[in-house]
């Protein structure tokens, strides 16, 4: 017998004496003395049961409990409420947020014994399924490169992440991934935009906590999330930083049901470690013979790198226009890949958007750009409700 306890309470005896008993029936016990300490633990240790009491200074176990369903990684582990309150509203409500068990205290140690052996017995027998249930729950995650520096790929990001929003509204991130070369923090008016350096900056994986990833997202008045990199070229040397590039982006896919990620241009050592972490990769281009045989270049590496070429997806953005752009149908056949989407350029649109600070595609929603973006993002949704 392994498995984990977590034991969130404000009473150090209650945490002695529990904790003791636990122990001495085989189980690893953790340990937490407030509400708080007790979500970062949940978050970081994934234990395979929480032991919560109620009655606590800073955060009652009933705000816990919401707060562990309403993350991915915990929605799942049992709960026992273990409380000195006895009222059947009081045990109501527990069980109304989230709790698989109530138990007051005080009880006697066998019938704690049974209680948490008779939840980890059920939480045992769907051990099958308990790994691709997880994996469901992970949120959907879209990776976004540029056949080669230029053609626009953040502005496909930020604006899919917007649409993606604006559709499901669902939490929804998108994340800059280039460290000293970011843009979305100006084009938008936001202020902060340190996000993605200070992750990277951090010099032990373990210390990269759900919590710590969340702190360093930036709200965005269409509802969106955003982590952003800095503007200032010195940053550019945490590219190298590939472990804590890894680290966030699994906890950023914990964090909402869509994650878009602005991989930049081309395959640098992070956005190769970071594909595998990608349910689909979007690859822009442009019409321009050169740009083609780049980007036909870029969708072969990727699949080289193990992702199902089913999942490689080419959107063509004409941001010009130019009788040097290729017709769709064209790029598509010298591309030997489908285009899922076409973008039609519409500079005065991006224009205005970056005047109004807001994603182009709510700054006219019945624009062509706006319903061009709004079929990729129901093609996004129809990828997210295949099989995974």
């Amino acid at each position: 017998m392994s498995e984990k306890i977590l034991i969130i309470d404000d009473d150090l005896d209650t945490l002695r004496l529990v904790g003791l008993m636990l122990q001495r029936q085989g189980y690893q016990i953790s340990a937490a003395t407030n509400g708080q300490q007790g979500l970062d633990k949940a978050f970081e240790e994934d234990p395979d049961m929480i032991l919560l009491d109620v009655m606590m200074p800073d955060m009652d176990g009933y705000e816990v409990t919401r707060r562990l369903r309403q993350n991915p990684s915990t929605m799942e582990t049992p709960i026992l409420m273990f409380t000195a309150k006895t009222q059947l509203d009081d045990k109501v409500i527990g069980f109304e947020v989230g709790a698989n068990d109530y138990l007051t205290k005080p009880t006697h140690p066998s019938e704690l014994q049974a209680r948490v052996k008779a939840l980890l017995s059920r939480a045992s027998e769907k051990k099958g399924a308990a790994a691709p249930a997880k994996s469901e729950n992970l949120g959907f995650v879209v990776g976004v490169l540029g056949a080669r520096g230029g053609l626009g790929a953040t502005t496909l990001a930020v604006n899919l992440a917007a649409g993606l929003h604006s559709r499901t509204k669902n939490e929804v991130i998108v994340a800059e991934m280039l460290p000293g070369r970011g843009t979305l923090a100006l084009e938008l008016g936001v202020a902060s935009f340190k996000g993605l350096s200070d992750l990277l900056s951090v010099t032990k994986t373990s210390e990269l906590t759900r919590d710590r990833v969340r702190e360093a997202l930036t709200h965005h008045a269409s509802g969106m999330k955003m982590l952003l990199a800095s503007d200032r070229p010195r940053d550019m040397h945490l590219i190298n930083q590939t472990a804590n590039y890894e680290t966030v982006v699994s906890m950023l896919a914990g964090l909402a049901r869509f994650v878009v990620l602005d991989l930049g241009a081309g395959l640098q050592p992070f956005s190769e470690k970071l594909i595998s972490h990608c349910n689909e990769m979007m690859v822009v281009l442009e019409g321009v013979p050169n740009t083609i045989i780049l980007a036909r270049a870029l969708i072969d590496d990727i699949a080289a790198l193990g992702t199902n070429i089913k999942n490689i997806h080419a959107v063509l953005n004409n941001r010009m226009r130019s009788d040097t752009q290729l017709p769709t149908s064209q790029v598509q056949s010298k591309l030997g890949h489908e285009i899922v989407s076409t973008l039609t350029p519409a500079p005065e649109l991006f224009m205005q958007a970056t005047r109004i600070q807001s994603p182009a595609v709510l700054c006219q929603p019945e624009s062509l750009t706006a319903r061009q973006i709004t079929k990729l993002v129901e093609f996004v949704t129809e990828r997210e409700a295949l099989p995974r």
